[in-house]
């Protein structure tokens, strides 16, 4: 037999009683898909790997996400497909609301239940020391990032010189936490919900809470049950997703412009959406705003801009494609 290329391949049969080879069946093409899915990533899974796996259930050409999560931690992850991409920074700046759950009484090396306990210490606490501590944690602080996390030095994460037993000189961070209210107590464990700025670290939370209960702790599990204005009530699993069938995944996909819908929004007729779409400024009688969502006739999404001194000026585009495909299969 030859193969392409001049090559001459000898092929042996297969064993007498074999079963040939099942052919696989062919892989379907990519499509252009535009929208956001809300996702429960399960423990365990990266982000991108979850990423990955949806992506290929819905055969989307392009697609990411708005915000690591660590395998560890499960809840919502939402994914972005194709002009949606385009405005993943809004949800990744967005507040953020988690689940909890402390160990209280041990430290460990990580500060969650993956690293080794290095020190251990007897819980004896009330319920009012319990809410004074916490309390002192609402508001702005200041938190140190824990060498253990994604944040880069000199182009590499921070982890990777924690594995091989090295720490580097961080800065501490002022972030923001909104709220933070006890759920559960039983004696060496609380769940707390945590509603907090971007930037936030959950582990380092955790373990400043243990040291001002004296007794410290570690973030034994983490859940995120909020992003943005979505909620982890309305997310798919994984498991859920591939139980359906294609028309069923894309239902379930909302608009390009879910992310930007706490933006104030402005309408072009259809000579001057053509010109916003060349990205031309655009003159208005609208008062300065630091981020719009625009459209043009018949809802259709343009694309973000901002407006100063009475001029619209575009941000991120939709090319005459996406609004197409965005305004003929409107979510």
């Amino acid at each position: 037999m030859t193969l392409g290329g001049g090559v001459a391949t000898r092929v042996n049969p297969p064993p007498c009683g074999a079963a040939a080879p099942t052919a696989r069946a062919p892989r379907l093409p990519r499509r252009a898909l535009h929208g956001v899915l809300l996702l429960d990533k399960p423990l365990g899974w990266s982000s991108n790997d979850a990423l990955q796996k949806a992506k290929g259930l819905l055969r989307a050409a392009k697609a990411g996400h708005t915000g690591t999560l660590d395998p560890l931690a499960s809840g919502l992850l939402p994914l972005c497909f194709g002009a949606a991409t385009k405005f993943s920074q809004a949800n990744l700046d967005a507040d953020k609301r988690y689940r909890a759950t402390l160990k209280l009484g041990q430290r460990s090396s990580t500060g969650d239940g993956e690293g080794e306990i290095v020190q251990q210490r007897e819980v004896a606490l009330e319920h009012a020391a319990i809410a004074a501590a916490i309390a002192r944690f609402v508001g702005s602080i200041d938190q140190l990032p824990p060498m253990h996390s994604a944040l880069k030095h000199e182009g590499r994460a921070l982890y990777d010189y924690a594995r091989r037993g090295l720490s580097v000189e961080r800065e501490p961070r002022r972030v923001t936490i909104h709220r933070i209210e006890l759920l559960d107590w039983q004696h060496d464990t609380l769940v707390l919900d945590v509603h907090c700025s971007k930037g936030t670290y959950i582990r380092t939370l955790a373990e400043d809470i243990g040291e001002a209960l004296g007794c410290g702790a570690h973030l034994a599990a983490l859940r995120r049950t909020g992003s943005g204005g979505f909620g982890v009530d309305d997310a798919l699993t994984l498991d859920a997703l591939a139980a359906m069938d294609e028309a069923q995944r894309d239902a379930r996909l909302r608009p390009a412009d879910a992310l930007l819908a706490h933006w104030p929004r402005v309408q072009l007729d259809d000579a001057e959406a053509g010109r916003f779409l060349t990205g031309l400024r655009r003159r208005v009688n609208l008062d300065d705003a630091a981020a719009v969502r625009v459209y043009g006739p018949g809802g259709a999404f343009l694309g973000s801009a901002h407006i100063a001194g009475g001029e619209l000026i575009a941000d991120r585009l939709l090319t005459p494609a996406e609004v197409a495909a965005c305004t003929e299969h409107p979510k």
